[in-house]
């Protein structure tokens, strides 16, 4: 099982296909809020017969450690930079779902020498509550 130990938390990935043709950028998938790498189980195979794909479960997330303490999308963002620093990449494409494009957010302002381009699926820059208050105050 693949792991990058990162100031005590273990971090699972996986790696699938190699570099494209050009030596096109590898394409770093983020799974969502309480789900796992598995998040792209089915679509894995076809970007990888073209691509270097490369999957990680963010701390407390699928078969990466889950230690005690807050978690945040600022964290998980730290965490995926040191991943990458880790590994030696760099100008990925980044495709996030969910809670994954936060973090893919997050990555781009922090470290945007981590990121090439950005896909985004079901997401937002936040999670702020969006309550019937909030918006009728908004109005």
């Amino acid at each position: 099982m693949p792991t990058v130990q990162l100031e005590g938390v273990s971090l699972y990935y996986e790696e699938h296909g190699a570099a494209g043709a050009g030596g096109s950028p590898p394409l770093l998938l983020l799974h969502g809020l309480g789900s796992s790498s598995q998040d792209w189980e089915l679509v894995t195979p076809k970007l990888a017969a073209q691509h270097r794909v490369i999957l990680v479960d963010v701390r407390g997330h699928g078969r990466s450690d889950k230690p005690p303490g807050e978690y945040s999308v600022a964290l998980f963002a730290r965490d995926v930079a040191a991943f990458c620093d880790r590994l030696g990449l760099s100008g990925l494409h980044v495709i996030g779902l969910s809670m994954g494009g936060m973090i893919a957010f997050e990555l781009v302002v922090r470290r945007p020498d981590l990121v090439r381009s950005l896909t985004l699926i079901n997401s937002g820059p936040d999670m702020v509550p969006r309550t019937f208050q909030f918006r009728a105050v908004m109005a």
